[in-house]
């Protein structure tokens, strides 16, 4: 098992500002225990020769170029709006003055 005890996880728990019973601290160093030695036999596995992978297959960009079409005029755009000033969307306000 990996070296991540209840100790460690209690004091994770204060740094984090999470109240942990008892019985949740020893499940949690329990589950930590599993993720940790998951990764140690990944990283046993994984030779010098295996590149680093962020996604198990590559990924190509599917977005179309970045062009500028047809777009509205600023009055075409206030049309719309159910309240407009000096050119702008004109909203009720939600910040009390901030």
């Amino acid at each position: 098992m990996a070296e991540i005890n209840r100790d460690d996880v209690a004091h994770l728990a204060r740094l984090a500002h999470i109240d942990m019973n008892d019985d949740e601290l020893d499940r949690m160093a329990e589950e930590l225990a599993v993720i940790v030695d998951a990764i140690k036999t990944v990283s046993e596995v994984a030779g010098d020769d295996v590149p680093a992978t962020s996604h198990p297959i590559p990924l190509s960009n599917v977005f179309r170029d970045d062009v500028v079409g047809d777009t509205l005029s600023n009055e075409e755009a206030l049309l719309g709006a159910p309240d407009n000033a000096d050119g702008r969307f004109k909203v009720p306000a939600i910040l009390d003055g901030e």
